[in-house]
């Protein structure tokens, strides 16, 4: 059914899956525009092409004027393929800023996503695409919103496109030095306390939360938490400011991709109704990671390891874990501290323990169906996709009550529940809820049967987070008319 009035919306960020991808970001930005497609909107996608992007036809190229030189904008085009949809992804090409061997971690992080902000406002009148709305995702595109409100304000192809800034991770905020004003040909003005400047440094992120018409993050929890000292990383006291403006939206995933019943890397294809059939997968696992075959609960976990994560309190709590007998399973890469401690941890428990360092999708679809449980004991979430996923393949999450964690996971009580959750940030609160779930696993396989089917029967597809996007869409088009015709000179 088309919506009644259809939206024209620009989804632009620095990493969208399967093009790029270093994190959760990627798999929103490659499945929340298909999920408005599919909605009957006019969505389009525009991320930076690089160098590992190999796809994209080209359509044009045009200046982009810098702060004391032009560069060339390179545009080309490819396509973002889902059911009944396809979506147009602008790839914004450049050699200079974009040809290298990763996607971050240069000095000059700064001038490439300035560059990339620019040139996506500069290609459209050029591709004839004036968008109702720009959704901008975390601080590689907060510039936009102050673009629009100063450089390009006296355009009239852009004074009635209105912003959504969305903050997917408040840790990563782009502070650079000072002297990056001078790229953004910004004058001193804008290096007060009430503006850019942030413990002397120029910070990108709060330019997104000044200046977009409407802010939202990932969960309704950690809307609410980034406005408190102890999660707001410095900018409570503008996101406090801004909160009538500020809304939280969960994630969803990708059915058509994470579906146990078609999945193409996992050993066995199950679903509800043949659900007996994911122990295949137990199995699979086992042998591939030359753990001992036997029916002892399996844990998984899938991560970044980084202090975020709270890869601390599983380290401080791995004797107790062990001794219940479990079988555990990690796939991660990060800090090489974590590294090191899991790697001794395989050593110490051989028959236990694997560690897989690195990135690989076969092996991460491979142990959501194939574990038992999944552990998250995050020190802050703000939205978590592995604990959706993990339910949806009917492996159980043992999560800490933070952020998307807490507003997902309700802690099994013997009755109802999707999981076992505990909140004190503490290794002897993640030992406790690992053992709650070891025993329903070992001693009440009625109890964990209902918890795999209610996890895989429960709906976290995009198409409600889609339909509450377009609701701020809505409400962000409205803020910026009423804006724009309030501030019109008579």
């Amino acid at each position: 059914m088309m919506p009644e009035k259809r939206l024209k919306i620009l989804f632009a960020s620095a990493e969208v899956s399967p093009f790029a991808k270093t994190g959760g970001l990627a798999d929103v930005a490659g499945s929340l525009p298909k999920a408005l497609a599919q909605l009957g909107h006019d969505v389009r996608v525009v991320m930076p092409k690089y160098k590992q992007i190999t796809e994209g036809d080209y359509l044009l190229d045009y200046p982009v004027e810098m702060d004391d030189h032009l560069e060339t904008g390179i545009l080309r085009e490819t396509r973002l393929k889902g059911k009944d949809v396809e979506v147009p992804v602008y790839l914004v090409d450049n050699y200079k800023y974009f040809y290298r061997d990763k996607i971050y971690g240069y000095p000059d992080e700064a001038e490439r996503f300035y560059f990339f902000s620019k040139s996506l406002l500069g290609m459209l009148p050029r591709i004839e695409f004036q968008p109702n709305v720009i959704h901008c995702n975390d601080w590689h595109c907060a510039l936009i919103p102050l673009l629009l409100e100063t450089k390009y304000a006296e355009e009239p192809f852009y004074q009635h496109i209105a912003t959504l800034f969305t903050i997917h991770n408040l840790q990563y905020q782009g502070v650079f030095p000072k002297d990056v004003l001078r790229l953004l040909g910004l004058g001193e003005e804008f290096f007060t306390p009430e503006r850019l400047e942030f413990h002397g440094k120029v910070n990108f992120m709060k330019s997104g939360i000044l200046h977009a018409d409407i802010i939202n993050t990932v969960s309704k929890k950690y809307a609410l938490e980034i406005q408190t000292p102890e999660f707001g990383q410095g900018l409570d006291g503008l996101l406090r400011r801004r909160s009538q403006d500020l809304y939280g939206i969960l994630n969803g995933i990708d059915y058509e991709i994470y579906n146990p019943e078609t999945d193409p890397y996992i050993y066995q294809n199950y679903g509800i109704a043949t659900i007996d059939q994911k122990k295949e997968n137990k199995i699979g696992l086992q042998k591939e990671m030359e753990l001992p075959l036997g029916d002892v609960p399996l844990v998984g976990v899938i991560s970044r390891l980084v202090a975020q994560k709270g890869l601390d309190l599983i380290i401080e709590a791995f004797e107790g874990m062990m001794a219940t007998g479990i079988e555990f399973v990690l796939l991660g890469s990060g800090e090489d501290s974590y590294q090191r401690q899991f790697v001794e941890l395989k050593m110490k428990y051989p028959r236990q323990v694997a560690v897989n360092l690195g990135f690989n999708v076969e092996l991460a679809h491979k142990i959501y169906a194939g574990a038992d449980i999944f552990l998250m004991p995050s020190r802050f979430e703000p939205c978590g996709l592995a604990q959706l996923i993990s339910l949806r393949y009917g492996t159980i999450p043992v999560v800490r009550a933070t952020g998307g964690l807490a507003d997902t996971i309700q802690n099994f009580d013997g009755k109802k529940g999707n999981g076992f959750s505990f909140e004190p940030y503490d290794s002897d609160a993640l030992l406790e809820a690992v053992k709650r779930a070891v025993a329903v696993y070992n001693d009440h396989p009625d109890q964990w049967h209902c918890l795999k089917v209610n996890g895989m029967k429960a709906d976290h597809s995009w198409s409600r987070s889609a339909s509450e996007y377009l609701q701020l869409y809505e409400k962000a088009i409205r803020k910026h008319l009423s804006s724009f015709h309030k501030n019109a000179v008579v």
